[in-house]
């Protein structure tokens, strides 16, 4: 079949973790904005649960000074939530992008489930910036509760259940700023899938039925689920193979190939992926657009998943060996050639602060 180019805005990914500081074994940020990169990912958004997690203005700093003049895509920091860290809004409010609030267990140390602080929490974030939870069930409905008591703008995180959605789609038709998204891996794998991947598989929230993920692809075609995040989380393939493997997949490098091949199916519009991966993460999240910066893919071209290709450091994906349609032909980022099909080139991305 021959080539046909076409040119798409450069994506931005709202929810990624890349691992640093304190588990640069796993990803770091040379390593992650290559792959998101080389995924045609021109931002990223990092998520504040690490060791040393970003609670605190400090923390944030150091982030900050880490990342400067070493990646290859700009990237964006989230604040993380816990009972006292109210005192810093005001400080950090304009360094950071969403205040990441874990309501349900997963990786890390910042969990919250007491309402009374949730609801302080709640109260005091600034009123024009979003707060995303991870948030699941009960939880969900609690953060949607606390969202139109406080007037709250409230971004749900991987929406993965029929029931969390449509509690979405709800609080929406109520008139409440609720956004959410959805990960490629809830949207082209289930609970099916995650017994065949074993600890490869294994991620929160986890892979759900059948019913579930038609129920996602039902409402991301609505425009009830406003955009694709990979919630990229990478750990390596010994930690994985452990007693106790740890949450979470890579998924930057074979998001964009994954909704190629659902556009070849069909099932999006290229229209739609523009919306759900470039057009609403800025809007949602104040991102300004950067210029001269794309993404050329090739629609036509059909090829395995192979996990040797990654750039990611932990070296595996869940979609091995998948067939997809659609190949990152070039990455140019404010007119320059960052990625050419082959190779990575840089650094030459930024630290970025809200418009």
């Amino acid at each position: 079949m021959s080539a046909e180019y076409i040119k798409l805005p450069g994506l931005v990914d709202p929810h990624v973790h890349l691992r640093e500081p304190g588990a640069t074994h796993k990803e770091d940020f040379e390593t992650g904005t290559m792959a998101a990169i080389a995924g045609g990912f021109s931002t990223v958004l990092d998520m504040p649960n690490n060791p040393e997690p970003t609670i605190s203005p400090g923390a944030l700093q150091r982030k900050i000074v880490l990342a400067e003049n070493r990646v290859y895509c700009d990237i964006g920091f989230h604040f993380g939530a816990t009972s006292q860290g109210f005192e810093y809004f005001e400080e950090v409010k304009d360094q950071i992008f969403g205040l990441k609030i874990y309501m349900n267990h997963t990786t890390g140390t910042l969990l919250m489930e007491d309402k009374n602080e949730l609801n302080r929490v709640f109260s005091r974030w600034p009123r024009e910036k979003p707060i995303i939870v991870h948030a699941e069930g009960e939880t969900l409905a609690t953060a949607i509760t606390l969202a139109r008591l406080n007037n709250r703008r409230l971004h749900i995180a991987h929406v993965a259940t029929k029931e969390d959605v449509e509690m979405a789609r709800e609080a929406k038709e109520e008139g409440l700023p609720v956004t959410c998204e959805v990960t490629p891996h809830h949207l082209f794998l289930t609970e099916a899938d995650a017994q065949a991947l074993g600890p490869f598989g294994v991620m929160k929230p986890s892979l759900k039925t059948e019913m579930d993920r038609l129920a996602l692809w039902e409402n991301l075609k609505l425009g009830v689920i406003d955009m694709i995040a990979t919630d990229h989380a990478p750990h390596t393939k010994e930690e994985k193979l452990s007693e106790k493997p740890p949450f979470g997949v890579p998924g930057l490098e074979t998001a964009l190939p994954l909704l190629l091949t659902a556009v070849a199916e069909d099932k999006l519009t290229l229209d739609q992926v523009v919306k759900l991966t470039s057009t609403n993460p800025r809007k949602i999240f104040g991102i300004i657009k950067q210029p001269e910066t794309y993404a050329e893919v090739d629609i036509k071209e059909s090829y395995i998943i192979d996990a040797l290709k990654l750039r990611t450091k932990c070296g595996w994906t869940p979609f091995e060996g998948m067939r997809v349609t659609g190949r990152i032909n070039k990455v140019v980022l404010r007119g320059e050639v960052v990625f050419d099909g082959e190779e990575v080139k840089g650094p030459r991305g930024k630290v970025i602060f809200p418009d």
